[in-house]
């Protein structure tokens, strides 16, 4: 087993989990955007709505996150493809569900400890090291959560709130941010 040394361990941890809660911060910031009906629209009808993917996300979360050590991260009681059906879901229980799942998730990140991220576990019968899982999981979730940043912008148009650096605001940023004392 390959070993990591304490202090790399630590500082990716904290990394990690701050890359984490700024991928749920930016769908949080994105559903404070948006009225009820929103989550449901979809492009077309290949398309996955809001709500579709908050679905998979929250499944996705849940299955990968509970008993996260002791058993395949693919339960077998999560049905993957029901994820993908729109179930009509109210605003407030698309947000229920979301939080669940990202209690779920920070709470087993917060139980990983530094030794732990060399250890061994399976996604779908592949094994995985911690760090693997968890940067397999960053990847998949950014990915989704600009999905749904990009559905929510376009359906707002001009009365989107931009989550970062607004359009044509670039130099009047860096300089905000270079003139901060480190």
């Amino acid at each position: 087993m390959k070993e990591i040394k304490k202090s790399e361990a630590a500082e990716y941890l904290r990394v990690i989990k701050e890359d984490f809660k700024k991928y749920k911060s930016l769908g949080d910031k994105t559903f404070l955007q948006l009225d009820g009906k929103d989550f449901h629209f979809k492009f077309d009808e290949e398309s996955n709505s809001i709500a579709v993917i908050m679905q998979h996300i929250s499944g996705n979360i849940i299955s990968r996150f509970t008993d996260f050590f002791n058993s395949d991260g693919e339960k077998p009681e999560r049905n993957r493809d029901a994820e993908f059906e729109e179930a009509e879901l109210q605003k407030t229980e698309l947000i229920s569900t979301w939080e669940k799942s990202w209690q779920i998730f920070f709470s087993t990140l917060d139980d990983i400890k530094e030794v732990d991220l060399v250890r061994t576990v399976k996604i779908r019968n592949e094994p995985h090291s911690v760090i693997e899982a968890l940067n397999r999981q960053a990847t998949h979730y950014a990915y989704h959560i600009g999905q749904i940043v990009l559905i929510a912008k376009h359906l707002k148009k001009d009365k989107w709130q931009t989550l970062s650096v607004p359009k044509k605001k670039s130099a009047q940023f860096n300089k905000e941010m270079f003139s901060k004392k480190q």
